[in-house]
């Protein structure tokens, strides 16, 4: 069997039997794309070892970074674990490649007085509102952008000071929100979002200037232009303000199982990223202000 029609069967089973997000199916979609490019007109079974390894020196070349030919090679080893589980394939000859070892490097976060500097906006007509909400939300959270964007209207439950989440794998989580985001996002939902939709009927908690969903696209620039206009000089993403709603909890007391539910890992080892974070501030305020710290 060719191998674009096997990738195409691959990238289907992640969606029906994985339920993997189609965020993640288009990163081994695009992934798998480059291995397609290299490795045209072949049949699987004539792929060998010494093909893979051509092709691991090919994402050399093309200067990918170590992490990205990391995810590459484990793209095509789960490609490869398909093919043997559904018996295109008698032997799984991914399992003589290795990864590149990559250095961990610590997630970038604010401070406490950055992000209440981001949190500083000022309010004065529907966008504004949403604007505040949505920062309100995604730190008072840590949910992922996906996440957030994705919120319908039935998602928020203010009886209970709740929202419902669909995270990888459509797994679900219940998280608490607190009396500042719940303050705003209630004021947004009840006061502005109606004249945002522009007389159309939209499931989406979060809408543009068009009355549609908000995409990711649209809150990354969003927060980049408010972290801007508010001068904070670091770089700044969504996924900084979810590295920064961990990192700030861990420091006051927040046990590492309770932040790896409210963040949806699947592993605490993933979560214990941020107990670095903290005692690399810990170190460095002793030697910004113990007497004999430098």
């Amino acid at each position: 069997m060719n191998l674009d029609k096997l990738i195409e069967e691959y990238l289907r089973y992640l969606l029906i039997d994985k339920a993997y997000s189609k965020n993640t199916i288009d990163s081994y979609e695009k992934d798998l794309e480059k291995f397609l490019y290299f490795n045209k007109n072949k049949d699987i079974k004539n792929i060998t070892v010494e093909n893979l390894k051509d092709y691991i020196k090919y994402l050399n070349d093309i200067k990918l970074t170590d992490k990205s030919i990391a995810r590459n090679i484990s793209c095509i080893r789960g490609f490869y674990k398909f093919l043997l589980i559904e018996k295109y394939i008698d032997n799984n000859i991914s399992e003589a490649i290795f990864s590149p070892k990559t250095k961990k490097s610590l997630p970038k976060v604010l401070t406490e007085d950055e992000v209440f500097k981001l949190l500083d906006i000022k309010l004065t007509d529907n966008f504004s509102y949403r604007n505040k909400a949505m920062i309100e939300l995604l730190y008072a959270t840590g949910i992922r952008v996906s996440e957030l964007v994705n919120l319908k209207l039935q998602d928020v439950d203010f009886n209970d000071d709740i929202i419902r989440v669909f995270g990888k794998g459509s797994k679900e989580r219940i998280i608490p929100i607190g009396d500042y985001s719940k303050e705003f996002l209630n004021k947004y939902i009840c006061e502005y979002r109606p004249s945002m939709l522009k007389g159309k009927t939209v499931e989406y908690l979060f809408l543009n200037n068009h009355g549609n969903k908000m995409t990711r696209q649209g809150f990354f620039k969003l927060i980049k232009k408010l972290a801007m206009e508010c001068g904070i000089k670091k770089e700044i993403s969504p996924h900084i303000l979810r590295h920064s709603f961990a990192s700030h909890l861990l420091k006051y007391g927040a046990d590492l199982r309770t932040i790896q539910e409210l963040l949806g890992h699947s592993s605490i080892s993933t979560t214990q990223i941020y107990t670095h974070v903290t005692n690399e501030e810990l170190k460095n305020n002793y030697e910004n202000y113990h007497p004999h710290g430098n």
